[in-house]
């Protein structure tokens, strides 16, 4: 297991994360009994894994229980992220989750005072003085943004916190916080967490050069695309009406995010002579193209149920895949290009020789640029990325 740092910090993570979500037994079969819990912890550990993801939501909180149990022997090793935002109490997880505190109005949201009470319930479970990396679990669309920025660094300032990061916020809120607390003087968010997968890439023209930009590492949820990138599944195994085995009594898989769509399968199916190319796990494969992307530090968050899952994860960490491998997947796994990308150039915000596709005589480098680009020798625009457009 190497190391990077994460974002901007000075913070050494391991190139995976252990995504913790699984790691109980409330959520049903959605988990691992405390055994075979403590088995995946020192698994990963001892590989030299040190990055933990959980939440006050995992497992209706026993995930932080059982992680703050773990760590007490090497606290100083962990750096342990839990999250807040979303209730907690216990739920009968149908989906949504049934709150046994529904009535209180401030239990859930980025505001401050549903932030110090997570924080401070997280701290007892965890058994910790500290936690190392707090995360905004979800945007409320409520908060200001700068109460949001003013509460963690308190946090931070207290000694509770000492890092932050935001996971599903929107691209021009994250800019807006991280700009607001660098005039002020403030701790910036060092991270992000997005859905990320060879099947789900359509947050990458906007996160990412916002990433780079900004110095911001990425961390991956949902790698495995709810299971559906784990090898288990084919064509031929799946019914595409049924989103995922979480709700299998729900056949409407608009509403959900892990589809087993005709698209998704149909990738699947071109994907895997390379993975067969490769030899290594449908599992390290999928993990190993996100911890390649070269525009961000990209750390995946994984999650197993059982010890055997973990061992075909951490494959990840034993092999590259080539440049002409990670051309054809990401050919393969291409999202389609939607506006205003095709005036300008698609990921990574880069000016197509000659002008867009849709476009072809405006917006090019020349018309912009004119003769003189080629004797500026820093130049920012880099070199033209050629795309094709689907449809």
């Amino acid at each position: 297991m190497k190391y990077r740092l994460l974002g901007r910090s000075g913070l050494r993570v391991s190139e995976l994360c252990l995504g913790c979500g699984t790691l109980g037994t409330n959520w049903g079969d959605l988990g691992a009994d405390q055994t075979e819990s403590i088995k995946i912890l020192e698994g990963f550990a001892a590989d030299g894994g040190n990055f933990l993801d959980t939440s006050n939501r995992y497992q209706e909180s026993q995930s932080e229980q059982w992680v703050g149990e773990f760590i007490q022997k090497e606290r100083d090793f962990f750096v342990v992220g839990t999250k807040y935002s979303l209730g907690d109490g216990a739920a009968d997880f149908n989906g949504v989750g049934k709150l046994t505190n529904q009535k209180d109005p401030n239990n859930r949201g980025n505001h401050r005072k549903n932030l110090r009470r997570s924080v401070e319930g997280s701290l007892k479970r965890l058994k910790t003085d500290y936690i190392d990396v707090l995360w905004l679990h979800i945007w409320d669309y409520t908060t200001p943004f700068d109460e949001i920025v003013l509460s963690v660094n308190d946090l931070i300032k207290e000694g509770k916190v000492l890092y932050a990061g935001l996971s599903s916020v929107p691209a021009w809120q994250v800019s807006r916080m991280n700009t607001y607390a660098d005039y002020h003087g403030m701790h910036p968010f060092i991270a992000l967490q997005n859905e990320w997968s060879l099947v789900e890439r359509s947050h990458e023209p906007e996160y990412l050069p916002m990433c780079k930009e900004l110095d911001i590492g990425m961390t991956c949820w949902s790698p495995l695309h709810g299971g559906l990138l784990s090898g288990k599944y084919t064509t031929d195994s799946v019914d595409p009406s049924i989103p995922n085995r979480v709700l299998p009594h729900v056949k409407d898989s608009s509403q959900f995010w892990y589809q087993a769509t005709q698209r998704n399968l149909a990738i699947l199916k071109e994907l895997e002579p390379i993975v067969n190319e490769v030899g290594e796990p449908w599992t390290a494969f999928a993990l190993r193209w996100l911890m390649q992307q070269k525009e961000t530090v990209t750390i995946p968050i994984f999650s197993v149920r059982t010890a055997k899952q973990l061992t075909d994860a951490l494959r990840a960490t034993e092999f590259q895949l080539s440049d002409e491998q990670m051309t054809k997947i990401n050919s393969i796994t291409s999202p389609a290009i939607t506006s205003p990308y095709p005036a300008f150039g698609a990921y990574p915000y880069t000016m197509l020789e000659y002008g867009s596709p849709a476009l072809p005589n405006f917006f090019s480098r020349a018309l912009l640029h004119g003769e003189t680009e080629a004797m500026i020798e820093n130049h920012r625009v880099p070199h033209p990325y050629q795309f094709q457009m689907e449809g």
